[in-house]
């Protein structure tokens, strides 16, 4: 299980990492909200092993509320906002394997978790 944990928290890190950098937020204060979640993240499946499936979706949901109180709506819908429609993009599944980020307004949706583009 420690194994199956580290990959799975190593990889939540690198997936939110990989997002921030591609929509250009990542600086010292934003990675550290990241780094902040990952380690709460990191107390909640040990107390319930099952949840290793869901972290990288909470994780990306975390980040988001992180960086909502401090910084502003992350990841903006590039689409809508172009259209002068600036809202967030969400985490699909709030709870599930393979989450997403989807464009509320639109339905569809835009990128896995760790694949936005710039």
């Amino acid at each position: 299980m420690e194994n199956r944990l580290e990959a799975a928290l190593h990889g939540a890190r690198s997936a939110l990492l990989k997002d921030l950098t591609a929509r250009d937020v990542a600086d010292a204060a934003i990675v550290s909200a990241l780094e902040d979640a990952v380690a709460q993240r990191r107390w909640w499946v040990e107390q319930w092993p099952d949840g290793v499936d869901y972290l990288l979706g909470l994780v990306a949901q975390d980040v988001q509320d992180a960086l909502l109180e401090g910084w502003g709506r992350w990841p903006l819908c590039q689409d809508c906002a172009a259209d002068g429609d600036p809202h967030a993009l969400s985490v699909e599944p709030e709870l599930g394997p393979d989450p997403h980020w989807v464009c509320g307004k639109e339905g569809r949706v835009v990128a896995a978790v760790g694949e936005l583009t710039p």
